[in-house]
């Protein structure tokens, strides 16, 4: 998480962008997880997540992500939800598929210095409130 609250890190970056939510998962007045969601187009919203590397594996990622979907299609009104994650973080992605997410591609991004692999997915309102519905 170090990463991104650093001057030119994620907070950074988006706390001045329009149409942008930062949500924020406290434990015992620490912040320990956050999110933002920041609109990439009139019904859609780029997602990320960042926790603190002690909290990894602890249940406040599926928390706050989970609250953050549900702001972001039940409050904001979005109809999709897009991220990339990094391939070599498999707990992640297992994570992102148990809430709805699909892979949609993959895609590189070059990351201090390194070229970095991504896999790009997202879900949408349709597919969020299915999953919701009681069997």
């Amino acid at each position: 998480m170090d990463y991104a609250l650093r001057s030119k890190g994620w907070l950074a970056g988006y706390m001045t962008k329009p149409d942008t939510w930062c949500f924020a998962a406290e434990e015992a007045s620490e912040l320990v997880a956050f999110t933002i969601l920041s609109k990439t187009g009139p019904l859609e919203a780029e997602f990320r997540i960042a926790l603190r590397a002690d909290q990894i594996g602890q249940g406040f990622g599926r928390a706050i992500a989970t609250q953050t979907l549900a702001k972001g299609f039940s409050e904001i009104g979005l109809f999709r939800i897009h991220f990339i994650v990094r391939k070599i973080n498999p707990g992640a992605i297992r994570l992102y598929e148990r809430l709805g997410f699909v892979g949609r591609g993959e895609c590189s991004k070059n990351i201090d210095g390194k070229e970095t692999l991504f896999l790009v997915m997202d879900i949408s309102n349709v597919s969020y409130q299915k999953q919701r519905l009681p069997e």
